[in-house]
């Protein structure tokens, strides 16, 4: 058992089911599953915590990738735009969604000391929003809800 965001649970069952349920899509949508977006996922899913582009870059280096910047940014964006990944924009860095398949309108809970992030579902202050802004005539094409604070583990 390992820790997703703050809570523990079968970290091998968690990356098995994620890879699939990203495999499956991209034979679906008739997307190209290669190495290396696979490997830039696996990375996202190791600790549950979020890794910056340069992060990522520094470790397809050690295991062999000959990885330039925009090489890192192709891929997370690719992850990102398929719904397999999220930016944390208040740490510049990326995670694994935790909710693959749902739709759905994230928050995120950022430990400012270990910088392990647990994804959770937004609740009524979203919809509010939508319903604020559509009164408004206004689209929201992607809204953010992040709280920084510390987990169990560095309290």
């Amino acid at each position: 058992m390992a820790s997703s965001g703050f809570h523990t649970h079968d970290h091998v069952k968690c990356v098995a089911e994620a890879l699939g349920a990203l495999e499956s899509y991209c034979q679906t949508e008739g997307l190209k599953f290669t190495t290396l977006r696979r490997r830039v996922f696996e990375l996202l899913l190791e600790e549950h915590k979020a890794m910056g582009a340069y992060d990522i870059l520094d470790r397809l280096r050690t295991e062999g990738f000959s990885a330039q910047p925009p090489v890192a940014y192709r891929h997370l964006d690719f992850l990102v735009a398929h719904g397999f990944a999220h930016k944390i924009e208040r740490l510049n860095a990326f995670i694994a969604c935790t909710h693959i398949g749902a739709l759905h309108d994230p928050a995120f809970l950022i430990c400012r000391e270990c910088r392990t992030v647990s994804e959770t579902m937004s609740d009524s202050s979203i919809l509010a929003l939508h319903h604020r802004a559509s009164d408004a005539d206004f689209q929201i094409e992607e809204s953010v809800v992040e709280a920084i604070g510390t987990c169990p583990d560095c309290r």
